[in-house]
């Protein structure tokens, strides 16, 4: 084997014992398949714009399953953007962060996630667990999610999220999804979401629209128009822009390259002109216990 597959085998070896070792500790007897179930990715990325400069990133998302506790459980230990994954105010953007939107620093969090089963009524989740900051910032939360419709004529996803953060106390956010398929090879996905919490100054909004085309197997190119807004800030409309990528398996299923760019228009403070901000990205995406090529980029 080559050393690129030496370093995946590696890593997915690690990380599955890992897992077992840890459920094993509260009396599981599970044998080693059921955790070799583990999945997730490590991207690596350097991501520059003409308003924040170079921004260096490495993400990773784990989720081990649990089957000591329940067989919905998951452990998830990842990197990530917090308006993402805790307050889900934002479109989960995979492994590399946006260069557009309400940008935050990433941070390593560590939670166990709970997801009902589906039933026609819709699906019901839990979470808790910390982002590791100074001081450490521990959270819960549970959603509620609608289902209605279908890809080929209009599919509407309505999510609820109820959160409580040490940061942001309690809060809530309201998420409203449109995907359409256009083509057999492009899906057009609606996005609009809104945040109250007690920290925030007035509603957290966000919006964009992103198209997704299939170039064949395991290629895609997207385009992505999006808004970012607080209402009582100094400056309400903090950023719009546009985005594009193109994404590619290279060498291995498992290994993904991806390129993008972006113009955007960002404004801080109220003295401050708002100017356009060109950008451009390089990352590389691994797979960890799968090879499903996902055509959604890794930067938005």
């Amino acid at each position: 084997a080559s050393l690129i597959d030496e370093v995946h085998d590696y890593t997915y070896d690690r990380l599955w014992r890992a897992a077992m070792k840890f459920d094993h500790l509260f009396g599981s007897e599970e044998h080693e398949a059921v955790y070799r179930k583990l999945y997730g990715s490590i991207a690596p990325a350097l991501l520059w714009d003409e308003f924040r400069g170079f921004q260096p990133k490495i993400r990773f998302q784990l989720n081990a399953p649990l089957p000591f506790l329940d067989e919905r459980l998951h452990a998830v230990v990842g990197r990530f953007n917090p308006d993402e994954f805790v307050t889900e105010r934002s479109q989960s953007s995979g492994s590399i962060a946006r260069q557009f939107g309400s940008i935050r620093d990433d941070d390593t969090i560590f939670g166990l996630a709970y997801r009902s089963a589906r039933v026609d009524a819709g699906e019901f989740g839990l979470g808790t667990g910390v982002r590791v900051a100074t001081p450490l910032d521990p959270y819960l939360k549970g959603d509620y999610t609608i289902r209605r419709g279908t890809p080929r004529s209009w599919l509407l996803t309505y999510k609820q999220t109820l959160f409580w953060q040490q940061s942001e106390h309690v809060g809530t956010t309201s998420r409203v999804d449109f995907d359409h398929f256009l083509s057999r090879t492009a899906l057009l996905t609606l996005t609009a979401s809104g945040t109250l919490s007690q920290k925030s100054a007035g509603l957290r909004g966000f919006a964009e629209a992103t198209v997704l085309r299939s170039l064949g197997p395991r290629r895609s190119i997207a385009a992505n128009l999006s808004i970012d807004w607080q209402s009582r800030a100094p400056v309400a409309l903090h950023e719009f822009g546009i985005a594009g990528a193109y994404r590619q398996s290279v060498y291995r299923d498992w290994l993904i390259f991806e390129l993008r760019s972006s113009v955007t228009w960002p404004k801080e403070t109220i003295g401050a002109a708002r100017t356009r901000s060109y950008g451009v990205g390089i990352g590389v995406e691994m797979l960890i216990g799968t090879t499903q090529f996902l055509a959604r980029p890794v930067s938005f």
